[in-house]
């Protein structure tokens, strides 16, 4: 591959000067679970947290082998670090200590992204249904006790209501048996509705009960968070079947996501989206059926003008993951079962996928280095060029193409964010956003959202219906597919494409709502239990986070979460450490290829540094290897 530092020059100037200024299409109601009269500025900062895994059970000095529940062992007080034992009480207590000590005045809102129970790992000490309510319902409370509005909250007759949003979702071990979720309305999506009220929009109640997913307008007619239920996508789910018969939820659900993202295009609104279980598809692991990945990158694809980003917890590895809009196969019937095998493995095959990105043409970094605008596609026109210059301009056009344009369009993102649960050390993720246009804006208030009414989705769940329009946009292997063939038509609606003069959403061109980077922190449980053991700390020792890394250092160098952000970096990961010619006299210009040798070049840092960032840090045998 060739060197993606080619990729810096031509992605450099490629932000388009985007329009700001949209304005909320919505009409002000009354507030339903957040606090009337809060009109509190937007901070452009959200808390993203995940996998809790509470144990009430957990005993500090027990057996790591044996759940730490039982027998003797080096189970530490706020728990055993990269083990398979779930977080004791004083673990996430600590963790909600340090949220609201740190956290509460600088955040717009909080996504939980599921699995707030302890597994079902003990034989002699069986889950059961109402342990899973008040482990949830415990969890709640947590956060009504930091952001629920101080008068009410000590008024217990009246119900609290919340400063800012908490969007939770279901995980797969919020249910019993873990990852069997049945079509709903079921006992847990009605449960869970009461545990949940505090964070579930009055208006969105029912759609909850009905399949556990909703909506929440974060910053009132301007950002909402769509909490999808994924286990209704999740290949482990065997009370479902994917995402192509109309009988089965998922595509119920995979309907119901689409309408909401064509009524908040219609509104000149943007999604972030929020799940427990991420849609992984490498040669090591897959989570989702095939034919419910091959919907959502469709649907990711089209509404590319809406959707920000798109958060993920589950795995309990801090990564990310393209979806490559190329691989879309709308008459695609495919199983796709592959295996699945070590966390390293997954992560090496990720690595394997990076490196069939696009390569950029090798002259591209000289014009970078020239000052040449090598994002501006106005450069590609042939006028008054030599036929070296038309040449180079091919090669770059040609490139440019494969990525689906200088905003690397032919891809979609999603971001997995490590767990509090210490499999290997806690954490957890503030993420910051571009607020340009935003400072009349407060979150606080919720709107109505009905530039679509409510009976579209029902007509377009019951419809079986051809493309909706012949949509230019397409990757252009997906266009010859749909051309070659027109008597095939999918059995569900295609979205359209965002208009042709829309301009870049704010996942691919920084503006309003972009993803700017996040600060990824944890706690290293393995030196605090250290200095507790050799009495520098005493039994009411405070757990604290520290700053793990953030995307915008030495490393990492992304200067904002777009898309191309990312393709860059997965290339640089992906970039081969094998040998490479270096002149013996770097000082001497035309030195003798005599002087030049072999040497092996070193292990590719950024590699290492994310695989150790996988790991949250911790020490992880073998990991040079």
């Amino acid at each position: 591959m060739q060197s993606v530092f080619l990729l810096l020059g031509l992605f450099a100037d490629a932000i388009s000067a985007s329009p700001l200024g949209q304005q909320p299409l919505g009409i002000p109601t009354e507030p339903t679970g957040l606090a009337e009269g809060l009109h509190k500025p937007v901070r452009g900062r959200f808390l993203h947290i995940t996998d809790f895994h509470p144990d009430r059970l957990y005993k500090p000095g027990s057996s790591i082998d044996r759940s730490c529940h039982h027998g003797n062992g080096p189970a530490g007080y706020f728990g055993a670090e990269g083990t398979d034992c779930d977080s004791p009480l004083s673990l996430v207590n600590e963790t909600f200590r340090w949220i609201e000590e740190n956290l509460k005045d600088d955040i717009d809102f909080v996504i939980w992204t599921g699995d707030s129970v302890r597994h079902d790992n003990d034989e002699k000490l069986p889950r059961t249904a109402d342990e899973i309510m008040n482990l949830n319902a415990f969890l709640s409370q947590k956060w009504i006790s930091i952001f629920g509005e101080e008068e009410v909250r000590e008024t217990s007759n009246v119900a609290p209501k919340m400063s800012i949003p908490v969007i939770p979702t279901f995980g797969n071990n919020d249910i019993m048996p873990h990852n069997i979720f049945n079509e709903g309305p079921n006992k847990w999506t009605k449960r869970f509705a009461e545990i949940w009220g505090q964070f579930i929009p009055e208006d969105q109640r029912h759609t909850f009960v009905e399949g556990g997913w909703f909506t929440t307008e974060v910053v009132p007619g301007r950002l909402a968070v769509i909490s999808l239920n994924t286990m209704y996508f999740f290949d482990s789910n065997s009370a479902v079947d994917g995402c192509n018969a109309k009988s089965e939820p998922g595509y119920e659900h995979m309907e119901w996501l689409r309408v909401q993202l064509k009524i908040l295009r219609s509104r000149n609104m943007k999604a972030m989206l929020m799940g427990h279980v991420p849609p992984a598809r490498s040669s090591e692991k897959k989570n989702w059926d095939e034919t419910c990945w091959q919907k959502y990158t469709l649907w990711m694809h089209q509404y590319r003008d809406v959707v920000v980003g798109s958060f993920y917890g589950h795995m309990n590895l801090d990564h990310f993951m393209l979806q490559d809009s190329n691989k879309v196969n709308i008459d695609s019937t495919v199983d796709g079962k592959v295996s699945i095998r070590s966390k390293t493995d997954y992560l090496e095959s990720l690595r394997d996928q990076w490196s069939a990105l696009p390569s950029p043409p090798s002259d591209i970094f000289e014009e970078s280095d020239s000052g040449s605008n090598l994002g501006d596609t106005s450069e590609f026109q042939p006028a008054k060029r030599d036929k070296r210059g038309k040449k180079k301009d091919k090669k770059k056009q040609k490139f440019l193409d494969k990525i689906g344009g200088p905003w690397a369009e032919r891809y979609s993102v999603s971001l997995v964010a490590p767990s509090l649960v210490p499999n290997f050390f806690p954490s957890l993720r503030v993420i910051d956003y571009n607020i340009t246009g935003l400072n009349d804006v407060a979150h606080g208030l919720d709107f109505l959202a009905r530039e679509v009414d409510d009976t579209t989705f029902e007509l377009d769940r019951d419809a079986v219906d051809t493309p909706e329009a012949s949509d230019d946009s397409l990757t252009p292997e997906i266009q010859k597919k749909k051309d070659k063939d027109k008597k095939k038509t999918p059995k569900f609606k295609v979205p359209e494409p965002p208009s042709s003069t829309a301009p870049p959403g704010p996942a691919y061109s920084n503006q309003a709502f972009t993803l700017l980077g996040y600060t990824q922190y944890y706690s290293n449980l393995t030196k605090l239990h250290e200095q507790i053991a050799a009495g520098e700390r005493g039994k009411d020792a405070r757990l604290d986070y520290e700053i793990e890394y953030t995307t915008n250092d030495e490393v990492y160098q992304m200067k904002d979460l777009t898309v191309r952000s990312f393709f860059q970096l997965a290339a640089r990961i992906a970039e081969d450490g094998a040998e490479q010619e270096q002149t013996g006299d770097v000082n001497s210009i035309g030195a003798d290829s005599k002087q030049k040798k072999k040497k092996k070049k070193p292990t590719n840092d950024i590699w290492r540094a994310f695989l150790k960032r996988a790991f949250v840090g911790f020490p992880v045998d073998d990991l040079d290897e």
